[in-house]
């Protein structure tokens, strides 16, 4: 089970503190425009990459729209990862993206 949060709360928090932050999107899509500081972990790729994380850190975790950002949270808070989906994903964003 993970926990979710709006993209209202979830904006608060990023004004406020450098989160850890992981975007679920592919490769065009990362390419096309991500939050700076984000990790990019590919929703296909995510078995492969997911040592990328440490388990002992809470992550904050984010798609296009939420859909594959509650996929991976399922599955990475399965396998032990402090994980929290960000719902509405970066096309609820209303800050910068680089």
């Amino acid at each position: 089970m993970h926990q979710s949060i709006s993209m209202s709360e979830f904006e608060q928090k990023w004004k406020e503190n450098n989160l850890p932050l992981v975007d679920v999107r592919e490769i065009d899509e990362w390419e096309n425009g991500h939050l700076d500081g984000a990790i990019h972990v590919p929703l296909s790729n995510l078995s492969a990459e997911k040592n990328k994380l440490d388990k002992s850190q809470e992550y904050y975790v984010m798609c296009h729209s939420g859909a594959r950002s509650s996929m991976a949270c399922q599955q990475l808070a399965q396998e032990g990862y402090q994980v929290i989906n960000v719902m509405g994903g970066i096309s609820a964003w209303n800050g910068e993206i680089v």
